[in-house]
């Protein structure tokens, strides 16, 4: 490789999204390698006017990242996992994660502490049909609006008095260093949060072998096998970025656990399973628990999606 070689590394244009790409940007020059930010406009940061499950889902944040890479403009892409969907396009793959923020779903008010703190007929602002559905299920007095933009646009409609709560990554709100923002955050018990979640993923082509390279030492192999473990789960079921689809696992010495969750966005059915596995069997105890949701009849749900 070139002494002088920039890489390109291309990312959305939102605040939490660049932040990630300069994690990443910080963490080579660590190594010694100089690279470049490549930022680009998507869809889903673009057409903030329709909900996401009615327009295609949060693979609309990557694939203006994705072309820029199989066109040369870019020579790898910094994505939040839990909108990575369950397929890369041919010759592009998840070439490594860092390690996980916390990977709960937050609730952000400036009135309320709390779920049961919410009045009834509360306003509730989320674009997750999963958070939805979660919401629905325990609260289905509540009622949730559709909630698109950054971080910081979501949090100024909920200043402007447009919502009671909304609710929103914390992984998000820490890294951009707004954790006094979160009010409460959901426990898994409370709400199960989306597959990957927390975990920051770098792809790029299959066979450049010098991206592969200096990407390499960033590789966190703990958060691998948990995404590997929720991302598996996720294909077998075939659900898109849009179906109310759950899953998170945690490392307990050499064991996986995972617990997973589909349901309706109103709440009325809610179906769950999990699953304990030594970490090498990731991949297969998502597959596994996948099945027993299947079994439940889950597969009713995904199709109503797809």
């Amino acid at each position: 490789m070139p002494a002088d070689r920039q890489f390109k590394i291309a990312t959305r244009k939102s605040p939490l999204a660049l932040w990630q790409a300069e994690e990443v940007q910080r963490r080579l020059a660590e190594n010694n390698v100089a690279s470049t930010l490549v930022k680009m406009s998507t869809q889903g940061d673009e057409r903030l006017d329709t909900a996401l499950s009615k327009i295609g889902g949060k693979g609309l944040f990557i694939k203006e990242l994705q072309r820029g890479m199989m066109e040369g403009a870019a020579d790898l892409a910094v994505h939040s996992m839990k909108d990575v969907p369950a397929e890369f396009p041919e010759g592009l793959h998840l070439s490594v994660v860092l390690e996980r923020e916390d990977p709960t779903d937050a609730l952000v008010s400036n009135q309320y502490n709390s779920l049961d703190d919410l009045p009834e007929g509360a306003v509730i602002g989320t674009c997750s049909l999963r958070r939805q559905c979660q919401l629905l299920h325990r609260r289905p007095d509540l009622r949730t609006v559709d909630l698109r933009g950054n971080v910081n646009t979501r949090l100024r409609k909920l200043d402007d008095g447009e919502f009671d709560a909304i609710v929103l990554a914390s992984a998000g709100l820490i890294r951009l260093g707004m954790r006094d923002r979160i009010a409460a955050s959901f426990p898994p018990e409370l709400m199960l949060p989306a597959c990957g979640q927390g975990i920051v993923g770098v792809e790029c082509k299959v066979d450049d072998d010098a991206t592969n390279a200096v990407l390499a030492p960033l590789h966190d192999r703990d958060a691998a096998d948990r995404v590997a473990c929720e991302r598996s789960l996720n294909a077998r079921l075939g659900g898109s970025c849009s179906t109310p689809i759950a899953a998170y696992s945690e490392l307990v010495g050499d064991e996986l656990h995972l617990q997973a969750l589909v349901g309706m966005p109103d709440g009325s059915k809610v179906l769950q399973a999990s699953g304990i596995a030594a970490r090498t069997e990731a991949a297969t105890l998502g597959i596994t628990v996948a099945e027993q949701l299947l079994d439940a009849g889950a597969d009713e749900i995904v199709s109503y999606f797809n």
